[in-house]
């Protein structure tokens, strides 16, 4: 016997719905809340906290010139085009999928590339801000003391 769930009271006879037809639906509801929240997890943490990031590093290495100068400025214009393309996106303007939606991100990939690809090379330039913290770190000499 399959267990069935009654209409609310009404005048006219109460019509029984079967409780796999109500689970099925529940099912399908369930599963495209989970599909929005994988849609909009993505859509932030993958596509905005890069441009967020080209932004705030590329700002910081650009002022401190401790790479060449060419390399955050890939950053710093690829950081704004993907901050954009994410809230056209979030707005519906067009589809993260979309042949425009990867334009921003090619300036953002090759920040990064770059900048990793410079730095295991070639390291940071020596800078005064460098140079200040291997002084302070060095242990003073005493030429006076003799032992």
């Amino acid at each position: 016997m399959a267990i069935t769930a009654q209409a609310p009271a009404t005048k006219t006879p109460a019509k029984r719905i079967p409780m796999s037809s109500m689970r099925k639906a529940a099912l399908v509801t369930t599963a495209a809340s989970h599909v929005a929240i994988y849609n909009w997890t993505f859509l932030l943490s993958q596509t905005l906290m890069p441009g967020i990031n080209a932004l705030l590093l590329g700002s910081l290495m650009y002022r401190s010139r401790l790479v060449p100068r060419v390399i955050p400025v890939m950053g710093l214009i690829g950081g704004p085009l993907l901050i954009v393309a994410v809230f056209a996106t979030m707005l519906g303007q067009h589809s993260s999928v979309a042949g425009l939606a990867a334009l921003p991100v090619i300036p953002v990939a090759a920040w990064e590339f770059s900048l990793g690809v410079w730095l295991v090379v070639k390291g940071f330039k020596p800078s005064p801000i460098t140079a200040e913290m291997t002084a302070a770190s060095t242990p003073p000499v005493y030429r006076d003391v003799t032992v």
